[in-house]
């Protein structure tokens, strides 16, 4: 009996598992493995997390990611009771969730043996009898893929333990350890559908159906500047005959041998001086583009310089990896430290804006300088957000909140206020304004051919006004007789749509209600659209988004989703001490900001995460570009409460003993702040 003991109680001190007593150290299906030498103790993440009698009752600092040592010996020596169900050894930790059912097995053996863990809540574990299962949906397609979609390897398509569905699509199936893996590399932030791109719904399946998803960036974004070359501006002369001393890579600030990038293809370069320029030429195209666009590469009208990827890039790759926050961001590349003044006459903020873009000598690449603007904090931002407000309003759009289209109006076509409009859109996108999340999918798809080629329809005129009422008529009129007398009715708008013609069948109604939605909603709006995009050629937005439309949708037409405590806490860099007692009780107070940001996100504080965002970085909302420079987080010496320097978006925590006392003294500062600021009423 003593030699049993005194082998039980080595465990895991060889480089074993202590839970499963497996030396494997695989972590995409066992979790990190993590070894205390000091404890002489090797432990992986998902038997911890799996087994039944251990709880994280530390801060993430301590013991095995928050577990403490002492309880994972005695969860240890508790399983060391349990035989398991497959290996039928000593150990088995796991157990089935249903309380009648008294199967156990070591995790890994649990894998082999269908047992199913769910890696949320409390990490409920089930066996093959009590598991989730998938059902095949009614709709799916008859012809059942017959490989897997992540390994292409052939599959039988038959839903069963190994086996696993898209909920989305039903047309990707996949190996269980293919998904596992693939979650594994890709984190939480990319994980998603190889075949539709379905994230929420697929990621709520796959952990349904006990599949593990680390809380990280992706294996491949963790690499130092995995991405740095995409972001390259090109700074080459490419002219046949260099004439500049310093080389070709030589770029000066300004004058003649400053390079100048293709405006079209953006990977081609010259000295001014090289090819002949004006010292004052900003807008040149190369020979490859002038021949490809039949001479055109110089049009009349000069437009702002494409901050564009490389094309030869796959497209496709960078549609689905790169958000719209990082190409907006190298736009912000082109911005120049010099400042333009803004004057703000009371709230009268889009006709003060309107103004600035009607100088002769505005130039968009100079930053705002916002004055006589209420909150001082960040006068650019607010100005920003409150403009955004003013053109959703303005007589330019119409429609419901949040689903805009178009307005025709025939003063604002006289003095050209569609592209006003456009460029100071373009303008707030870059240069650190909200999302606009107002357009409505037609507009955009007017504008952007996104969706492509998708025919407009009814739905997507402007509800409530006239024409809609009576196109809507036509569309519904259940006979020749009825449609007959709506046209007859309506016959002013039909003869300047080009549609009087008589109607004798069904699909020529159909064919008319269609040419008249096209009238309304593009023909009639050629010149504001044609305007509009001008506009948005501002620092070469348009071609952007032209570029990547499917990337940039949710800018233009979505809504901000509600911000959430994960969101903020990701956008913050800490930096820490790196004296050890500083450090250590500097610790306890990021795990008290963490659980702060979860009760201001579940409404269990005074303050919202809002109120939190704009103490810390003077926005009260995500830029659409992100935020430069990035938050970060430092910790007091002495003083009881936050502290902050929104010019450089940095916020000072305090170094508290409790998370009550933390949680005070966050709430009494922000909301004295709160209470200092201008509401939008």
């Amino acid at each position: 009996g003593s030699m049993k003991k005194k082998a039980r109680r080595l465990q895991g001190t060889d480089g074993s598992c202590a839970l499963c007593r497996l030396s494997d150290d695989d972590p995409a299906m066992f979790g990190e493995k993590v070894t205390v030498k000091e404890q002489k103790l090797s432990v992986h993440y998902l038997c911890l997390l799996t087994s039944c009698g251990v709880y994280q009752r530390g801060a993430e600092h301590e013991g095995v990611f928050g577990f403490l040592v002492d309880d994972i010996k005695q969860e240890s020596r508790r399983s060391a009771r349990l035989t398991c169900g497959y290996c039928k050894k000593k150990g088995a930790c796991v157990g089935c969730n249903v309380r009648s059912c008294r199967k156990t097995v070591h995790f890994p053996c649990g894998r082999k043996q269908g047992f199913i863990s769910q890696f949320t809540g409390l990490f409920p574990s089930y066996c093959p009898d009590h598991c989730p299962t998938q059902t095949l949906s009614v709709s799916s397609e008859p012809s059942l893929p017959q490989s897997c979609s992540i390994c292409l390897d052939s599959i039988e398509p038959v839903l069963c333990y190994s086996i696993l569905k898209c909920p989305s699509c039903h047309g990707s199936w996949f190996h269980r350890d293919c998904v596992q893996r693939q979650a594994h590399s890709a984190g939480l932030f990319f994980f998603r559908c190889t075949l539709c791109n379905s994230k929420e719904n697929y990621q709520e399946e796959m952990l349904r159906m006990g599949i593990y998803i680390p809380e990280r960036d992706a294996s491949w974004e963790m690499e130092a500047n995995a991405y740095s070359e995409l972001l390259e501006v090109y700074r080459r002369c490419d002219a046949h005959d260099c004439l500049c001393s310093d080389g070709r890579a030589h770029s000066a600030k300004t004058g003649w041998f400053e390079v100048i990038r293709c405006r079209l293809c953006g990977s081609r370069g010259t000295h001014r001086k090289c090819s002949g320029l004006k010292v004052v030429t900003r807008h040149w195209a190369c020979s490859d583009c002038t021949q490809a666009t039949d001479g055109k590469g110089l049009m009349s009208s000069p437009r702002p310089p494409m901050f564009i990827l490389d094309l030869r890039i796959n497209l496709r790759l960078i549609d689905r990896y790169i958000s719209a926050e990082e190409f907006l961001q190298a736009l912000t590349a082109q911005l120049h430290p010099d400042t333009v003044r803004v004057e703000i006459d009371g709230d009268r903020v889009l006709a003060a804006a309107v103004e600035l873009v009607r100088r002769t000598d505005f130039d968009p690449t100079h930053k705002l300088s916002v004055s006589s603007i209420l909150n001082s904090d960040n006068a650019t931002q607010y100005f920003l957000k409150l403009l955004m407000q003013q053109i959703r309003d303005s007589v330019v759009f119409e429609g419901p909140d949040g689903c805009k289209n178009l307005a025709l109006d025939s003063k604002a076509l006289r003095d050209d206020l569609y592209f006003d409009v456009g460029c100071l859109l373009a303008l707030s996108l870059v240069h650190g304004g909200p999302p606009i999340g107002f357009f409505s999918p037609a507009l955009y798809q007017c504008l952007f051919n996104f969706p492509p080629n998708q025919p407009l329809t009814v739905t997507h005129m402007t509800p409530n006004t006239h024409f809609t009422y009576q196109v809507s008529k036509m569309a519904k009129a259940e006979s020749l007789d009825d449609l007959q007398k709506i046209m007859a009715a309506n016959w002013e708008y039909l003869e300047v749509a080009g549609c009087g013609r008589p109607i004798k069948s069904e699909e020529e109604k159909d064919a008319l209600v269609e040419e008249l939605v096209n009238f309304t909603l593009i023909t009639r709006m050629q010149l504001p659209l044609q305007r509009f995009r001008e506009g948005l050629q501002t620092l070469g937005v348009f071609d952007q988004v032209q570029l990547f439309p499917s990337v940039f949708c949710s800018v233009f037409c979505k809504a901000a989703a509600p911000l959430m405590a994960q969101t903020v806490n990701r956008f913050f860099t800490i930096n820490f001490s790196r004296q050890k007692d500083r450090l250590n009780r500097e610790m306890p107070v990021i795990s008290f900001w963490r659980h702060f940001l979860l009760e201001c996100e579940v409404g269990r504080s005074s303050i919202t995460l809002q109120d939190l965002l704009c103490f810390a970085t003077g926005a009260e909302e995500l830029p659409a570009a992100g935020f430069l420079p990035l938050p970060s987080i430092s910790f007091l010496d002495e003083g009881l409460f936050p502290q902050r320097e929104p010019g450089s978006k940095h916020l000072i925590l305090p170094v508290t003993s409790s998370y009550q006392a933390f949680k005070s003294s966050m709430e009494q500062v922000i909301s004295h702040h709160m209470h200092l600021l201008p509401t939008d009423s």
